[in-house]
């Protein structure tokens, strides 16, 4: 198998391609605007049902205020991280246009990266920023310290390219069954649980708090909302967050290299 062009240019005309699709189907993001709404509203109102009786802070050493900015930012986080990779991915495994992949001179998991990328970016303005907007308007939430949003912002990144990875395998899984919406539904369950989108992860008991911690799904939501709202430990603690992070999108970038090259090798050789 020869070397792929990792030059940016080449992978630029995936990106304005999945841009214009979704110009074409732009009412996408108004059903998943209220869908996020409504889960958010069921969860937020929940907890802070919750909370409601304290004065000071309640379990986990959240106000009012704090989780409800954990859980909306959280949900807001789920929405950027919805990027179809696992879906398309599968998709073109079983209709076999995967095997145009093996014809081009590009690295197919940075394809998916950089096709995926309007997606991120559009979820993000034009559901997740209406999302914060209208909690805001809603109920009281905590404003965040200068240095945490300066924390959040590179640590939000990290989650994205996580979250990514995580969906690449996901959809990979193809490779190997014929119907990977379990293998979906399955992921989505466990990142919703681990990642502390559905409780705080400061809220679960002990040996689901310490399998939390090491798992890469706390990198996508509780780890950038650690240092949102300021819950670490000076700045050995912050470092710690993005440390964290940094080793599990790293690995997770290395693991999906060296599937997708085990992959392409299986289906060259299942090809003849």
């Amino acid at each position: 198998m020869r070397r792929p062009d990792l030059r940016p240019g080449g992978y630029l005309p995936f990106a304005t391609s999945g841009l214009q699709s979704l110009l074409q189907y732009r009412s996408t993001f108004l059903i998943t605007g209220i869908t996020a709404a409504a889960g958010a509203a069921v969860t937020v109102f929940l907890w802070r049902a919750v909370y409601a009786d304290g004065s000071g802070p309640g379990p986990g050493g959240f106000t009012p205020a704090s989780i409800t900015t954990y859980l909306v930012v959280a949900q807001v986080l789920a929405v950027v991280h919805t990027n179809r990779v696992d879906d398309e991915v599968a998709a073109e495994v079983y209709r076999g246009d995967i095997a145009v992949t093996l014809v081009r001179p590009l690295s197919y998991p940075l394809v998916r990266f950089a096709a995926c990328l309007p997606v991120i970016g559009a979820n993000a303005v034009l559901v997740g920023v209406p999302l914060l907007v209208l909690f805001a308007a809603l109920v009281p939430l905590t404003a965040p310290r200068p240095v945490d949003v300066l924390l959040f912002l590179p640590s939000a990144a990290l989650s994205v390219l996580i979250a990514f990875c995580v969906n690449l395998l996901t959809g990979m899984a193809g490779f190997v069954t014929t119907n990977t919406w379990g293998v979906r539904m399955a992921k989505q369950g466990v990142v919703a649980f681990f990642a502390g989108q559905m409780v705080p992860l400061a809220l679960l008991p002990g040996p689901l708090h310490a399998l939390a911690m090491v798992l890469p799904f706390r990198a996508m939501a509780d780890g950038p909302l650690t240092l949102l709202l300021g819950r670490y430990e000076g700045t050995a603690g912050a470092a710690a967050v993005l440390g964290h992070q940094l080793a599990w999108g790293a690995g997770l970038v290395l693991l999906c290299a060296a599937l997708w090259r085990a992959a392409v090798s299986r289906l060259e050789v299942l090809g003849g």
